[in-house]
C-alpha cells in the first residue's frame, strides 16, 4: 500500500499501488502522492511524468470509509498531514509545468477524474471507465473538475459528465476527446511511455514553458494570451538550449540538452 516514485532517463513514474482499496486514498496517501507530485515538479532531472495505477483501476478517489472519519476526527490523522494535500494530490492549485501522461488501466472516477483532467496526454485500455462520481453521493467535484473539463471538451459533452454523473467507457471517451487513445492492455504502459521518451527527446525548458503559456492563455483575453506567449518565448530563446538545437541541427546529430 503506497505512493510509489521512480526516476529513469528523465522520466518519472507515479504509481498509485493501493488495489486492495481500488486505487482510493486516505489520507497518508493523499499525502504521500502530493509529495510526489511535489517530487516531480522540483527535480530537474525529471522532464516528464507517467502517472498510472495497480491492478484494475487507475484512482477511485478519496477512500471514504477511512478518510471521511480522519477528516472528521473519528480517526487519527497521519503524520505530516496538510490540509492541502487532497487538492495538491489532484494537481488542483499546484501547477506542474512540465508534461504529464496518464495510463488510465481501469476506473477512473472522482478523485482519480479530477487528477486525469491535470494530465496532458491520456492513454486507456479498453476496460477504463470514466466519471464525475460525486454528485452521485451527494458530494461536489472540487479539485478543479467543474473548471476544467468544459475548457477541455465541447460544453455538451462536459456537462453530460459533469451532470449525470454516468459512466462512460473508454470508447466513449475517446469520442469525447478525453483522452488521447485506447489499447490493449499489454501494450498500455509501452504507449505511455513512447509518448514520455518522444516528449523527453525535446529541449525540456522550451516544452515546459509551452505547457505553461498553453494553460495560463485558457485563462487570459487574447491579446494577453498573445503578450505572455511572446515572454514565455523570449526566456526559452535566451536559453543555452536555444543555441544548442540549431548547432546540432547544423551539424547532423542528435542535440544533448542541459536545460538551462
Amino acid at each position: 500500500m503506497s505512493i510509489d516514485y521512480a526516476l529513469r532517463a528523465h522520466i518519472a513514474t507515479i504509481t498509485i499501488n493501493r488495489p486492495e482499496t481500488r486505487n482510493s486514498l486516505d489520507m497518508e496517501h493523499f499525502r504521500d502522492l502530493a509529495h510526489a507530485w511535489a517530487a516531480f515538479r522540483d527535480e530537474t532531472r525529471a522532464w516528464v511524468a507517467v502517472v498510472t495505477g495497480v491492478g484494475h483501476d487507475f484512482c477511485t478517489g478519496a477512500d471514504l470509509k477511512k478518510f471521511i472519519p480522519e477528516l472528521t476526527g473519528e480517526l487519527p490523522r497521519p503524520e505530516g498531514w496538510n490540509k492541502d494535500d487532497a487538492i495538491h494530490a489532484v494537481l488542483h492549485r499546484f501547477p506542474v509545468y512540465k508534461p504529464i501522461v496518464a495510463a488510465v488501466n481501469g476506473t477512473c472516477v472522482a478523485g482519480g477524474f479530477e487528477m486525469l483532467s491535470s494530465t496532458d496526454i491520456r492513454v486507456a485500455v479498453p476496460g477504463a471507465r470514466f466519471a464525475v462520481m460525486e454528485p452521485k453521493r451527494g458530494l461536489f467535484a472540487g479539485g478543479g473538475t467543474t473548471v476544467r473539463l468544459p475548457r477541455q471538451l465541447p460544453y455538451a459533452w462536459a456537462m453530460e459528465l459533469l451532470l449525470t454523473a454516468d459512466m462512460v467507457d473508454a470508447e466513449r471517451a475517446l469520442a469525447m476527446g478525453l483522452i488521447n487513445r485506447v489499447v490493449p492492455a499489454d501494450r498500455l504502459m509501452d504507449t505511455a511511455y513512447d509518448y514520455a521518451e518522444r516528449i523527453a527527446a525535446n529541449a525540456p525548458l522550451a516544452i515546459s514553458a509551452t505547457k505553461q503559456s498553453a494553460v495560463e492563455g485558457l485563462a487570459l483575453d487574447l491579446d494577453a494570451a498573445y503578450d505572455n506567449e511572446t515572454r514565455h518565448s523570449d526566456r526559452v530563446f535566451a536559453t543555452e538550449d536555444a543555441k544548442e538545437g540549431p548547432r546540432a541541427f547544423a551539424e547532423k546529430r542528435p542535440p544533448r540538452w542541459r536545460a538551462r
